[in-house]
């Protein structure tokens, strides 16, 4: 890799983390914060503590953020840790930038939905390249690693806290809506990170491996690796078939190995990123 060329990646990394931060800086500031619903994690204490303090929000981002930021740069690394700090800082920047602008709804549940659809995009934008706007996704991706309960598990525990903490602050009301908007915002992180497109590994058990093989690389235009095994009841020795789709693909696929083999052991889970490769897709047919 050039360097012109690391510098073109680099260069388009922290532009999409800046947008990230101005389409998170504007769901939460024009329809969240005016209507007293949060988000979760520290931006959800950040609101909390301006709203009891009177002291800006970007205030609390920073400093709350600031131990978390540490601890990412000490156990994580060093590039994600300053990916992160620049979507905080310009969260704060742009958080400023929209506060004097009046909210688009009085309205909570249009409020909830668009403001949990908005900070989605932003969130998933930032994540996707690297970046965090919460210290808390620190924690939970450092506790990971001594605990049972997984990144996912461990956010929801501490943010069903700050949602608590919501409803002694702003009303049990506007802590069931801000749940709502967190509900809304994660979905939209997940499509924002994987695409509409949501790709799924495929694995395939079956005799007639050969004919699959062929059905799938022309009728689907997908690539397939043989993998050599054996069956561990039986001794015989089968071929494994392993191919990623997209979702709208999966009907098809299924189709296609029923009308060859209505035996075939087929596993289809989902794939959080796919890369590199040359193989192009054709038509469905």
């Amino acid at each position: 890799m050039t360097k012109k060329h690391r510098l073109l990646q680099y260069f388009r990394k922290y532009l999409l983390l800046f947008i990230g931060s101005i389409i998170y800086a504007a769901g939460l500031e024009i329809f969240l914060v005016p209507n007293n619903v949060i988000d979760g994690g520290v931006v959800g204490i950040a609101i909390m503590a301006s709203h009891l303090t009177g002291l800006p929000f970007w205030v609390f981002l920073v400093v709350i953020n600031i131990p978390f930021v540490y601890l990412g740069y000490k156990q994580i690394g060093k590039t994600f840790t300053i990916a992160t700090l620049f979507s905080i800082l310009s969260l704060s920047y742009w958080s400023n930038i929209f506060l004097p602008v009046p909210g688009l709804t009085e309205d909570l549940f249009l409020a909830s939905v668009y403001g949990g659809v908005i900070l989605g995009i932003g969130v998933g934008l930032i994540v996707r390249y690297g970046g965090s706007l919460d210290g808390s996704e620190i924690v939970a991706i450092l506790m990971d690693k001594r605990s049972s309960f997984s990144v996912g598990e461990i956010v929801l525990i501490i943010n069903l806290f700050i949602l608590t903490g919501a409803g002694l602050v702003f009303g049990w009301d506007r802590a069931m809506y801000s749940l709502f908007t967190y509900f809304i915002a994660s979905k939209v992180i997940d499509i924002t990170i994987e695409g509409l497109d949501e790709s799924k590994a495929v694995i395939i058990v079956s005799d007639q491996s050969a004919a699959i093989t062929g059905a799938l690389m022309d009728r689907l235009g997908r690539g397939v690796t043989i993998l050599r095994g054996e069956g561990a009841y039986s001794g015989d020795a089968k071929n494994i078939l392993y191919t990623v789709i997209t979702r709208l693909e999966v009907a098809k696929l299924k189709a296609i190995i029923e009308e060859i083999d209505e035996k075939a052991f087929v596993t289809i889970n989902d794939v959080h990123d796919v890369f590199g490769g040359t193989f192009k897709k054709k038509a469905i047919h």
